[in-house]
């Protein structure tokens, strides 16, 4: 089993989004390990509306691409269009960051993802919920990391959200 990392983002209904696909992370995975959640500002995107950002750790033994794929399928449940320009706003994105310590190219995903050492949003939560842990290709602790990170335009602040795993019935 590999300790697998991914972040969340949405900025359309980002609540009910955001629910939707921790229910299924742990529908799917079991238990989850989840960051608090932090809205920013959007990255990049001409549309002003925040983001709600996470990052949630689990453990799985599926292959790089099973992973990726059932990924895009829940972005795709939730409203996410294969169609929509890559800066435009969205219900649902789920990027793998980590895979145990892969690194370089699997089943046509680069890890670590480059955005672990880009965005804030993505540091951050990283930081927050790993921070012991060691970027697979840096080497430092996401504790580090997050300490060493110099964006200030790129800012972030946690927000009340609630959540609680369904009961298997």
């Amino acid at each position: 089993m590999a300790l697998i990392s991914a972040s969340i983002g949405s900025n359309i209904d980002r609540e009910h989004h955001v629910h939707a696909c921790l229910d299924a992370l742990t529908g799917t995975f079991g238990s989850l390990a989840v960051s608090r959640v932090f809205e920013s500002e959007p990255v990049g995107f001409e549309d002003g509306r925040n983001f709600f950002n996470l990052v949630v750790a689990f453990e799985s033994d599926w292959p790089v691409g099973e992973l990726q794929a059932w990924c895009k399928r829940l972005e795709f449940a939730n409203g996410r269009r294969k169609e929509s320009p890559k800066f435009s706003p969205r219900t649902l994105d789920i990027d793998l960051l980590t895979v145990g310590d892969l690194v370089g190219e699997h089943d046509g995903v680069e890890l670590p993802r480059a955005e672990i050492l880009q965005h804030a949003f993505v540091l951050q939560p990283l930081a927050e919920l790993l921070p012991e842990a060691r970027h697979p290709r840096d080497g430092r602790t996401y504790r580090e990391l997050w300490a060493d990170f110099d964006a200030p335009d790129q800012r972030l602040w946690p927000v009340e959200f609630s959540w609680q795993p369904r009961a298997v019935r």
